[in-house]
């Protein structure tokens, strides 16, 4: 396929301090060598850790290293440092089939093998049965496996394949079209085909169908495409290709057909594989590459970012260096440090809500956090007359879906500040179901009045949630906060109820209809909160 290069090509700069207030906070720790996280989309909000030796871990709530979900360890060839289990995607309706698929290297030839495995009875186990559905002959060498499985917007399931090894693919297999190794493959895993006796099918308008070359090719001339994603927004298939010994690349949009260049081509320079084939016409450039400076050496794909909690900018491409650890982000014109994990950065990964997450193969996996941390979202339960506010994404999941029956959004929000961020308190949480058939919750920053609801056996203590600053005695706020005000019904539902805001115009609005201020100063300050 002819194309042409990019021209606009954003080479890394080789210095630079991060400058955006990002920060990474541990979401789970002591995994063993974790190399990938997702999600299963089927609302929960839980997190699925693939560990390399051959587990894959479910974690509901963080802190910890989870519970086994699938163990295939005696079928995982983990020896070689870039085999073992990989990859992990679930079905697009995996909340009501339970279908999912696994990539890993195979024991005894080191085979790739991407299989499908079902969920159990138990939502949180899978059930032992295994059925392979592509195997990728990988007999010579250890390394550039790839290791990435993805569904996308189309519902096919793409497949990421390294080069099949050793340097400057030596067997030329990148770009051999009868060959499936340095691909990004696409099958319906939906459709099986009789004729092939394949437990999937290629679809219709994969370039090679009906023409010389492998059917389920998508697109070609890559090295070891790690990790891809798809912007949730536009749908954008963006792959991080590992380079050789000078230069790391992205490629975007990687369109069906499309040739990314390698071996004749590492990043925007010619190899020096095959020098003859070295015309840009014939080939596809990254959007972006850098080079190895600094210590860096391998890119680990990630995600554009699209998290309702605007901690990065929407549609910034997020990326980092497996050796530096570093974090990078791209807005399509200039690529900008964010952060540095203290490890090796094995893999991101995204939650439901689009946050990301960074997997550190060590075995800790962190969430990128905005200085401010979070939003807490404010809901309504019309039939308790209850406000309830949460900046946790398991809540904010489960509200939104309908697993915790009628809430719904007010329209409302505003940013805290992470636990444990120094100048701030920890707000803590209660709830009570005391004045059945309603409820009610309360928030307080202020220890004393925490460890007095405390000792009332009427609350249930629910934790620390979030921290805000506290107001100054005369209830105004340090510079570059906002006023949270708390407003009190008085128990004039029979419950008594809170709510939290920084609206004055609801404020107003509560005060009217006879609900008391409380806080700090005449005008009841809560506590402050960012701009």
């Amino acid at each position: 396929m002819k194309g042409f290069f990019v021209g606009i090509v954003a080479l890394l700069a080789l210095a630079g301090a991060p400058r955006a207030e990002v920060r990474l906070e541990p979401v789970a720790t002591g995994l063993a060598s974790p190399v990938f996280m997702t999600h299963a989309g089927d609302g929960s909000n839980r997190f699925y850790v693939v560990e390399r030796a051959g587990v894959v871990r479910v974690i509901a709530t963080g802190g910890s290293v989870g519970t086994v979900f699938l163990d295939i360890r005696n079928r995982v060839n983990a020896s070689g440092g870039e085999q073992g289990l990989l990859g992990l995607a679930f079905h697009p309706d995996y909340a009501g089939n339970g279908r999912f698929f696994v990539y890993y290297t195979r024991r005894g030839d080191g085979a790739i093998v991407v299989s499908e495995f079902q969920r159990s009875d138990d939502a949180l186990t899978a059930a032992p049965t295994e059925v392979p559905v592509l195997v990728v002959a990988h007999p010579t060498f250890a390394n550039h496996n790839g290791g990435m499985l993805a569904f996308g917007p189309d519902r096919f399931l793409y497949i990421g394949v390294g080069d099949g090894g050793s340097s400057n693919d030596p067997t030329n297999q990148a770009q051999n079209v009868f060959s499936l190794l340095g691909k990004i493959l696409r099958i319906d895993v939906d459709v099986p085909d009789a004729a092939l006796g394949t437990r999937y099918s290629a679809p219709a308008d994969n370039p090679f169908v009906g023409a010389p070359g492998r059917d389920e090719i998508f697109a070609y001339g890559f090295r070891n495409p790690w990790r891809f994603s798809f912007d949730r927004v536009t749908g954008a298939l963006w792959v991080a290709d590992v380079g050789q010994g000078a230069r790391e690349e992205v490629d975007s949009p990687v369109v069906r057909g499309g040739n990314y260049g390698w071996r004749v081509y590492e990043g925007n320079a010619c190899s020096g594989n095959d020098a003859a084939l070295c015309d840009p016409a014939n080939f596809i450039g990254p959007v972006l590459e850098y080079a190895h400076a600094g210590g860096r050496c391998s890119i680990t794909g990630g995600y554009v970012y699209r998290g309702a909690r605007a901690t990065l900018a929407p549609g910034a491409y997020v990326f980092g260096d497996y050796c530096t650890g570093e974090i990078f982000s791209w807005d399509g014109v200039a690529q900008q440090p964010l952060l540095a994990l203290a490890g090796n950065l094995a893999s991101f990964g995204e939650d439901e809500l689009g946050e990301l997450y960074v997997v550190d193969i060590a075995g800790t996996l962190h969430r990128i956090g905005g200085a401010f941390t979070d939003v807490a979202v404010e809901f309504f339960h019309a039939g308790f007359d209850h406000y309830f506010a949460t900046s946790l994404s398991t809540e904010i999941v489960a509200l939104d879906s309908g697993a915790i029956a009628g809430w719904t959004r007010t329209g409302q929000s505003f940013r805290v500040r992470a636990i444990g961020t120094q100048g701030a308190a920890n707000v803590c949480r209660f709830f009570s179901a005391s004045f059945a058939p309603k409820s009610s919750h309360f928030y307080t920053p202020l220890r004393t009045e925490c460890e007095l609801v405390k000792a009332n056996p009427d609350w249930i203590f629910e934790g620390e949630i979030f921290a805000i600053v506290l107001a100054f005695e005369n209830g105004t706020c340090p510079a570059s906060h906002l006023p949270l005000y708390r407003l009190y019904n008085d128990g004039s539902s029979g419950a008594p109820n809170h709510r939290y805001t920084t609206n004055v115009d609801v404020r107003s609005a509560m005060l009217q209809q006879g609900w008391i201020p409380e806080g700090f100063g005449p005008a009841g300050v809560f506590g402050c909160v960012p701009v």
